[in-house]
């Protein structure tokens, strides 16, 4: 097998996501998901489809564009098309959730009032709404019983189901939009989020060689200097800090996936000092390599 099968075994197809996620008829799918069970991590990316975050039980991190957050049970995350967003897992602590994904389209098109005045201004960036919702707020009651509805009629799918769980959806977004008008909370914007998204896809395809500043800056146009401040603003880590743990996650993948041994996974991920590797994946994970691999044991 070569390099890049490796590379893509590991995670997929990189950070642009492709994968058509359902077919046309019915375009909305649920994913339940743990971390990390499933993944250790799943790495910023982006795709074209909707996607709402819903935390189901356990603790972990989630990041939309260049807000992090630390997830709780009930926690709902709304990601539109095009937007950066991430999750990692918490040592010793795993995060069960809900991956909903849906088209756009699937609310609804064409020129009525719904679509010009609020659906596709949500997608052009033209309105920003609030990234998270959570138990405190005044309307998540209501905004995860949508959810939650939908959840029902996906699993018992009675005649008009499909009727059903749009409705709920619509329902949702309603309360969003009021929800964001309300508080005023409209999230925070990526600035220059295409170049960003350059810098993320170069570290996914050359992760396992030797990335420096220099190389990031190169991909932007910028210096140095203005590279560093842009990046830590734009993803809260400075780019060898995050070359780093994504580094790790990779490895942690492997240690879980692959019977390559510790020494064969540092070096295939980036780490030329055995020991270097060791240390910083027992900082990340508060275990060794080799009890990672046994599960914690």
């Amino acid at each position: 097998m070569g390099e890049s099968s490796r590379k893509g075994d590991a995670f997929g197809d990189g950070y642009y996501e492709t994968k058509k996620h359902s077919d046309t008829m019915f375009a909305y799918n649920v994913y339940p998901c743990t971390i990390p069970k499933d993944f250790t991590f799943v790495p910023l990316h982006w795709q074209d489809s909707m996607e709402i975050i819903y935390v189901k039980r356990g603790r972990g991190r989630v990041q939309v564009d260049q807000e992090m957050f630390q997830a709780e049970k009930g926690d709902i995350y709304i990601v539109p098309p095009g937007h950066l967003h991430g999750m990692q897992s918490l040592p010793r602590e795993s995060m069960e959730y809900e991956n909903i994904i849906f088209d756009i389209a699937f609310l609804g098109g064409g020129i009525d009032v719904c679509s010009q005045k609020y659906l596709q201004p949500m997608v052009s960036g033209k309105v920003r709404l609030p990234v998270r919702v959570g138990k405190e707020d005044a309307m998540y009651g209501q905004m995860s019983a949508c959810l939650d509805a939908a959840d029902g009629l996906c699993s018992a799918r009675p005649v008009g189901y499909e009727l059903g769980v749009k409705g709920r959806l619509l329902l949702f977004f309603s309360m969003l939009f009021r929800y964001g008008a309300d508080c005023g909370n409209r999230g925070r914007e990526v600035p220059n989020a295409e170049k960003l998204k350059l810098v993320l896809s170069k570290i996914e395809r050359d992760y396992d060689k030797q990335l420096t500043v220099a190389d990031g800056a190169d991909v932007c146009g910028y210096s140095e200097s203005h590279f560093m401040r842009w990046f830590k603003e734009a993803t809260g880590r400075s780019f060898g800090g995050y070359l780093i743990e994504y580094r790790l996650e990779r490895a942690a993948y492997a240690l879980r996936n692959s019977g390559d041994t510790v020494l064969e996974i540092a070096e295939q991920t980036g780490f030329e000092n055995l020991s270097n590797f060791n240390r910083l994946f027992r900082k990340r994970f508060e275990m060794t390599p080799s009890a990672f691999r046994r599960g914690g044991r």
